[in-house]
């Protein structure tokens, strides 16, 4: 009951995570940083680049959501577990946006003209994708074990 909970509880706590601050960013420190979430990111990206924003959309948003959504429905058995694969597949879509976001924060480091740091947001999203994937794994094996 307290996994299922659980998964549940990732059904509210991501949207929370879209809306939070992610990075902060700014041109140069004296010019005050400008807070970034995934929707505000969003929607800059639908604004110049259609493409990237859509990819950037299934990783952060729709991947990580339809698994939680998918593993709940598993946990309920409401769903088959032997899709157990796809969801893990999902789960790692939806970390390969926190690399992309780690990966630019290095890089605009790198620069020195522009000033970038992690803000709660970051924490609370990885937090949220790396619950998931440890939810998965622990009804994966539980499932295993249930005849």
């Amino acid at each position: 009951m307290t996994l299922r909970l659980l998964t549940l509880s990732l059904l509210i706590l991501y949207p929370v995570a879209w809306f939070t601050p992610l990075i902060r960013a700014g041109l140069l420190p004296i010019f005050g940083l400008n807070e970034i979430s995934v929707i505000t990111g969003l929607q800059s990206l639908w604004g110049s680049d259609e493409v990237l924003a859509l990819i950037v959309t299934v990783f952060a948003i729709f991947a990580p959501y339809l698994k939680t959504i998918g593993l709940a429905l598993v946990q309920w058995q409401l769903l088959d577990p032997r899709l157990h694969p796809v969801l893990h597949v999902l789960g790692k879509l939806a970390m390969a946006d926190i690399f992309l976001i780690a990966l630019y924060i290095t890089l605009v480091k790198g620069i020195g003209y522009a000033t970038i740091e992690p803000a709660w947001g970051l924490y609370l999203f990885s937090a949220c994708i790396i619950a998931s994937l440890c939810l998965s794994l622990v009804s994966e094996t539980i499932n295993k074990q249930t005849p």
